[in-house]
């Protein structure tokens, strides 16, 4: 299980994230469940960084949807990130997905609810 999110990193990886899912399943109802949304997040937002660097144009367009949408998913369960995280996302996706309307929803949301007063961010 520890090294299930450097594997999530890695781009285009939806089977680490079935297993992601099933593992976060099992964790539903113990203490250790907010610690790995945490860990998913972090993998989430690296392997959206890893997608757009290395496919500048969207070639994995379906891909890049549904890691999206994991991301807005955890940002609302979460509601922190890692400052690195979010600066090497914001970066990557304005320089390689600055007119995909879904990359920028989606950073639309996440600035909302990163940036409200009560946030660490």
């Amino acid at each position: 299980m520890d090294q299930l999110p450097a594997a999530l990193e890695r781009a285009g990886n939806a089977e680490s994230w079935t297993v992601a899912d099933a593992v976060s399943r099992v964790l539903e109802n113990s203490e250790e469940l907010h610690s790995w949304r945490r860990c998913l997040l972090s993998a989430c937002m690296k392997g959206l960084v890893a997608m757009y660097s290395t496919s500048k144009d969207e070639s994995k367009p379906e891909v890049e949807r549904s890691m999206l949408q994991r991301l807005e998913e955890l940002l609302h369960m979460v509601g922190a990130v890692d400052p690195d995280d979010w600066y090497s996302l914001v970066k990557a996706g304005l320089k390689y997905r600055y007119r995909d309307e879904v990359f920028l929803e989606v950073l639309n949301v996440a600035i909302q609810l990163l940036y409200k007063k009560e946030s660490s961010l």
